[in-house]
């Protein structure tokens, strides 16, 4: 039958062929077409016939044509047919569907509807039809049977697309379905219908289906829609995303892991996807405006929503490729400032994390987003990268403190700008880690960073590159080339830079010779330089490579090198661990530093303070450096046992014209020499043995040398007067004159050797009594120098002299002296030790040292000495200093000490000045050591367990020691009562109570206990009383809002400075005994405003979340209203409270000044927060048909009756008292003006009449009132009163010019 179709088909008139067609029995034709298919055989010549001999004008025509359709539906989506030979099919039925009626064109669409459902799709291949359909469908003029009504094409295909998104699809088809929706002509609402169903399908799909159907999508969007469609994939992923992190989280979950989307897979799928969308956005720019904008948007509702991992990692590979890079990265960079000072500030305010108990860290995105890319995310990798780079060049440090830039090396930084700088340098490291291709160009730019950034502060970069290093030391090896340019230009960078640079590079020294070869060579070259700065630049290279380069034999250290773990090196490390030739190199650099003890002091200075080191790790050195030192001290010693003084101090100073400069810093050198003697006598002595007889002898030969030399200059040292070297009383010591400079010169030097006397003989007495005698004889020539100096330096204030000179002592020496001196209670030390306990001074000088030094440590991160740079022993070092300060001040009360004090500060009050010091350090310094410094000072409890130590609990222990120490201050009689400790212990309180946790029930007792002190003592001192009210409100913030305590301490204030209406007797209420006469103004009165204006910028920045949370139409709307709803309540609450306080201040007679100013700017600030929560509920009446809350009236009424007539009342007391107009008041009666006006639009919208509570005020010019500044002038005098007519037109000038901003704005507004 087929054939003769086709032969009938051939024919030229199509009669026969309908006749045949015809006779046909309904089955038959679907047989013949299917069997011509599966046979392969010309099935489109078999439908062409079929076609030709059913035309469209006949009835029988059109119901054969849709037999056809839909008996091919079923045929080509079965399967059983070869691809070619469908698309061949579908290609046919799809050039010949324009000719189909409307009705059979509806019929066709309704019957792919009903496939659809059905889920009867397979290849989808049928669909490329269905498009053809629907599309000249839609372009159909017919009126259509639909339901019971009519409707045309347009509409009809309105309705079936509605209908088939309404229904439920086999997820196997909708990629195809996706696909097919691209060729039909859509409008904007269909669009959104189809896209919101594909985006509902995908949590239908198998994970790895959703990356074609995204792509699908994506194309899809290029007809519009394009928010939607991103949204719907960002959401999607963030979901996946934070089910699997709950999955982590939760291990009960075992079970399920079946059910749930592997880890690795997931991430894949989300490269890819990532992928696909760069891909669009690089034909489609418009798509990548739209996505920066939707993050925008959502960021200011819920960063959480809009900045995830997946979004951040999309907006970073869309960075790299497009021209949106900078406008990505300004959107990044904000929103992690943003991000850092919302978490700031949430965690400075209990009120606020009660309403906001979820927080938001972009920070940790941003890293998970890192570790992510490991899955083979190459895309985003340059974006961290470049995004790394962009948040430390913008946030670096903006000045070095000395040694390091201090606010970039310690602790958690606290300003969003170190948090941003730091999070950058994460962002590098851990890419640096994950992503070996990448390595090279990160240590690059690292590199050329530090070089070409050599004017401002680079440490953060170093510290960078120091990371970088100990995590890939080999890495180093690919880039030596770059690393040898940066030695080429070290004679140019600030010395600071040289040594981190050097001590970061120093692992690839050790791996590659030829590294090191070029180092040496640039060094050997600096050490002849011109600029001071290279010479010292070349000595801190040699000192490093001594220090690093061990001679085999060497004691080992426990701070040797880091090992490099890498198998394919050992050849290298074993030829640069080679004895002979590291001796030979070590004593060629030996030789080069030689020849730096000729130089300037600073050059010296550096190699005396770098000998002890190499020593300590190199201890094969000890007898060539030794000899070295040996040698230069001969020439300033005096070997005459009775000549006096023992050093010669003159060949230690230089003059060049009339300027006289320091040569020889000789007390540098014999520190230098004290330290590396005793560390050679405790340390390489007792390993020696008698296995080197000859090394031995040489080793004695210095050793005997020095003890003899540093015993006879102790000797003769302390037989020494002034005189000896000529310094008495009465020499100049002025810095203008150069005998004034010589002797400071000599005075510093001469002090520094008594130092450094002082600890040699302690360490070596071994607690014997002669010994300390000669201590104290030293201490004695030491200590008259130092009055001499304080005395001249008082006398004349302008010298720079008045700093006491760096002490010599080193850290671990202090730590131990004073143990001894306060905390030794051994039978056979006490004879001794009574030598020097019977000098306070020598007690006062020891504590005033450790307070030095922990000055030192504080604000560079080291101390000078040995040990000084490393952060173990320092810590050690603070735990056995803090026990004893704090067992001296808390066992021996200041007033005890008082009566038998000479001059200066007592010791008691020096502890604790020093324990201030320590804690503010440590938590500085050693946030994470905690736990074991409070360990270290709790006496009573033995060796616990780390992870049992309560840091709350220690705390507290110690609070309370402090606040027995205050209270007693605080009742002492007035003659006792010393202000400077009550206000060191309030600080003390201060930092400790940081340490408590807020949620404590010791954080809730010191609370109570400070409020209780503020209630019952009557503190006049001003300095004190605003460090205990400073104290309430940081304590108080953390518990619960302030704005109660601020009401009570506003009525105070009231009631100790009277109203401003004379005749008014405020009722004698108090609260606070804190508050009286002295302190109430200006004292109390600027910290309650203070603190006002804290509350109101977090009620400020509540209004804003707000504001965004109303604009948010996401499906959680819901939670959002209720959100909104406790936010709502929290403001109201706060500014309720806060009006009561202003109701109290602005009928106070605060005194004209600083007060007044203050009250009058923050009043116009709440009327600014007050308009801005009213522009809020206008919005929110606009957007719904809500009304407004109760809350609400009752504020404005409040506002109303309680703040706005004091207002004007106040403003004219100020007026007349003041005398001439002052610049906020106009601003604060343009504030009152703006709420009223938009009082009225709220009150249009809302149908509540809230100008009710409203009293217009008469006086709303901005005059001086003329009849009270009249009375005022007549008050005075007559003479005044003559003048007053040109001074009252020179005000009205000046206020014309104050009110025209105000007018001016108001008029913009209207």
């Amino acid at each position: 039958m087929a054939q003769q179709i086709l032969a009938l088909a051939a024919e030229e008139g199509p009669e026969r062929l309908q006749e045949a067609l015809q006779g046909l029995a309904e089955g038959e034709l679907g047989d013949m077409v299917t069997r011509q298919a599966l046979k392969g055989r010309e099935t489109a010549a078999l439908l062409r016939g079929i076609f030709k001999g059913s035309p469209c004008s006949q009835r029988s025509g059109v119901l054969r044509r849709l037999q056809v359709y839909k008996h091919c539906i079923p045929l080509v989506e079965s399967g059983d047919l070869h691809l070619a030979k469908v698309s061949e099919i579908i290609g046919l039925l799809m050039l010949e569907a324009r000719q189909l009626p409307g009705h059979a064109l509806a019929e066709l669409a309704n019957l792919f509807v009903d496939v659809i459902k059905g889920g009867t799709l397979t290849n989808g291949k049928s669909l490329e039809l269905f498009s053809t359909v629907l599309t000249a469908l839609a372009s159909s003029k017919e009126s259509l049977a639909y339901g019971k009504g009519e409707l045309n094409g347009e509409e009809f295909k309105k309705q079936l697309i509605n209908t088939l998104c309404s229904s439920k699809w086999d997820p196997r088809c909708v990629i195809h379905i996706a696909n097919m929706f691209r060729d039909i002509p859509l409008s904007g609402e269909e669009l959104q219908f189809v896209v919101e169903k594909v985006l509902r399908m995908f949590p239908k799909l198998d994970l790895q289906e959703i990356p074609p159907l995204v792509y699908q999508l994506l194309l899809l969007s290029a007809k519009g829609s394009k928010k939607t469609v991103l949204e719907g994939i960002i959401s999607f992923f963030n979901q996946l995303d934070k089910r699997q992190k709950e999955e982590q989280r939760v291990p009960q979950s075992a079970d399920l892991e079946v059910a749930t989307t592997p880890l690795e897979q997931l991430r894949h799928v989300e490269g890819t996807v990532i992928l696909h969308i760069v891909s669009v956005i690089s034909l489609d720019q418009d798509l990548g405006e739209e996505l920066i904008k939707h993050l925008k948007t959502e960021q200011q509702k819920d960063p959480g929503r809009a900045l995830c991992p997946f979004s951040v990692a999309l907006v970073l590979s869309v960075a790299v490729k497009h021209r949106l890079q900078e406008q990505i990265f300004d959107f990044l960079k904000t929103s992690i400032t943003r991000s850092c000072k919302d978490l700031q500030f949430l965690q400075a305010s209990k009120f606020l994390q009660d309403l906001f108990p979820q927080q938001y860290d972009v920070t940790a995105v941003i890293l998970e987003v890192v570790r992510n890319s490991a899955f083979g995310w190459d895309h985003v990798t340059q974006g961290l990268v470049d995004l790394g780079f962009s948040l430390m060049e913008s946030y670096e440090p903006k000045k070095p403190f000395g040694g390091k830039a201090a606010d970039n090396s310690y602790g958690l930084s606290k300003m969003p700008a170190q948090q941003a700088c730091r999070l950058g340098a994460s962002i590098l490291l851990e890419t640096f880690k994950v992503h070996e291709p990448i390595r090279s160009d990160i240590l690059e730019q690292v590199l050329n960073r530090v070089l070409t950034k050599a004017a401002s502060p680079v440490s953060h970069f170093i510290d960078l590159l120091s990371n970088i290093v100990v995590s890939a030391p080999l890495v180093l090896q690919t880039s030596s080339s770059k690393v040898t340019e940066t030695f080429d230009n070290l004679s140019f960078l600030p010395i600071d830079t040289v040594q981190g640079l050097l001590r970061a590079v120093q692992p690839l020294l050790k791996v590659s010779m030829s590294v090191r070869d070029s180092l040496i060579l640039v060094l050997q070259k600096a050490i002849f330089s011109r600029q001071l700065d290279a010479r010292k630049a070349a000595v801190a290279g040699f000192l490093l490579l001594l220090r690093n380069f061990k001679v085999l034999g060497s004691l080992s250290s426990s701070q040797c090198s880091q090992a490099i773990g890498a198998t394919q090196v050992q050849a290298d490390v074993h030829a640069c661990y080679n004895s002979a030739a590291n001796e030979a190199f070590c004593l060629e650099i030996l030789g080069s530093l030689r020849r730096c003890l000729s130089q300037q002091a600073d050059v010296r200075l550096m190699l005396y303070e770098g000998f002890y080191d190499v020593l300590r790790r190199n201890s094969q050195l000890a007898s060539s450096i030794m000899e070295t030192l040996l040698s230069q001290i001969k020439q300033y010693y005096l070997p005459q046992p009775d000549l006096l003084p023992p050093l010669k101090l003159e060949g230690c100073i230089m003059a060049q014209g009339d300027q006289i400069f320091l040569q020889e810093p000789l007390a540098h050198l014999l520190c230098c020499i004290q330290h590396c003697l005793s560390w050679y006598k405790s340390t390489v002595r007792p390993c020696q043995g008698a296995e080197d007889d000859e090394e031995e002898e040489e080793g004695v030969g210095f050793e005997q040398n020095f003890e003899e030399m540093l015993e006879s200059v102790t000797r003769r040292m302390i037989k020494s007067e002034l005189e000896d070297f000529e310094l008495d009383k009465s020499a100049d010591f002025s810095l203008s004159s150069g005998v004034g400079v010589k002797n400071n010169i000599y005075a510093i030097q001469v002090m520094g050797i008594c130092e450094v006397l002082i600890e040699y003989n302690f360490n070596i007495g071994n607690f014997s009594k002669n010994k300390f005698e000669d201590v104290l004889g030293l201490f004695t020539c030491y200590n008259k120098l130092s009055e001499i100096l304080r005395e001249k330096a008082g006398k004349n204030k302008s010298a720079s002299s008045n700093k006491t000179a760096r002490s010599f002592l080193s850290m671990g020496f202090v730590s131990t002296l004073l143990t001894a001196l306060f905390r030794d209670n051994a039978q056979s030390h006490e004879e001794s030790l009574a030598v020097l306990r019977s000098s306070t001074e020598f007690l006062r000088y020891a504590v005033s040292v450790a307070l030095q030094k922990v000055q030192q440590l504080e604000e560079t991160g080291q101390t000078d000495g040995p040990d000084g740079q490393n952060p173990e022993k320092m810590f050690q070092n603070l735990c056995k200093i803090t026990q004893v300060l704090l067992w001296r001040y808390t066992s021996i009360p200041t007033t005890v000490e008082e009566s038998g004090k000479k001059k200066g500060k007592s010791i008691s009050l020096l502890c604790l000045e020093g324990l201030l010091r320590i804690f503010n350090t440590v938590q500085q310094l050693y946030p994470a050591r905690i736990p074991q410094f409070l360990q270290a000072l709790d006496i009573t409890d033995g060796d616990a367990e780390e992870a049992d130590i309560n840091v709350t609990e220690k705390a507290a222990f110690q609070i309370r020691q402090f606040q027995r120490s205050l209270v007693n201050q605080l009742s002492s009689a007035e003659d006792d009562f010393n202000a400077k400790e009550t206000q060191s212990l309030i600080t003390v309180l201060s930092t400790l109570s940081k340490l408590l946790d807020p949620s404590s029930q010791q954080f809730l007792q010191f609370l109570t206990w400070t409020v209780k002190v503020c209630k019952e003592n009557t503190l006049e001192d001003i300095s004190c009383c605003k460090g205990l009210l400073s104290l309430l409100f940081n304590v108080h913030v953390l518990y619960k809002s302030p704005v109660g305590l601020l009401r009570e301490l506003a009525q105070d204030i009231h009631a100790c400075l009277g109203d401003i209406d004379q005749d008014i007797e405020v009722e004698g209420r108090c609260h606070f005994a804190v508050v009286n006469a002295k302190t109430a103004a200006p004292t109390v009165c600027l910290l309650v405003l203070g603190q006002v204006d804290k509350v109101l910028e977090e009620v400020d920045w509540l209004i804003k979340k707000l504001t965004s949370l109303g604009s948010d139409t996401s499906e959680d709307s819901s939670q959002a209203s209720n959100q909104t709803q406790a936010l709502e309540k929290g403001v109201i609450l706060q500014l309720g409270t806060l009006l009561t306080a202003y109701h109290e201040l602005v009928q106070t007679a605060l005194p004209a000044g600083s007060c007044v100013d203050t009250l009058l700017r923050s009043l116009s600030k709440t009327y600014a927060i007050l308009t801005s929560l009213i522009k809020h509920y206008i919005q929110a009446c606009r957007s719904t048909s809500n009304t407004i809350p109760g809350r609400l009236e009752k504020l404005v009424k409040l506002s109303g009756s309680h703040l706005t007539p004091q207002c004007y009342s106040f403003i004219t007391y100020v007026q007349a008292k003041v005398l001439r107009e002052t610049k906020p008041i106009p601003n604060l009666i343009f504030a009152i003006e703006q709420y009223e006006k938009f009082l009225i639009h709220l009150s249009k919208k809302s149908k509540v009449n809230l100008m009710q509570y409203m009293k217009l005020s008469t006086s709303r010019d901005f005059r001086i009132n003329a009849s009270v500044l009249d009375s005022a002038l007549q008050e005075r005098n007559m003479e005044d009163a003559e003048n007053e007519p040109c001074n009252d037109q020179s005000s009205t000038a000046e206020q014309t010019d104050e009110n025209q901003e105000p007018k001016k704005k108001r008029q913009r507004k209207k």
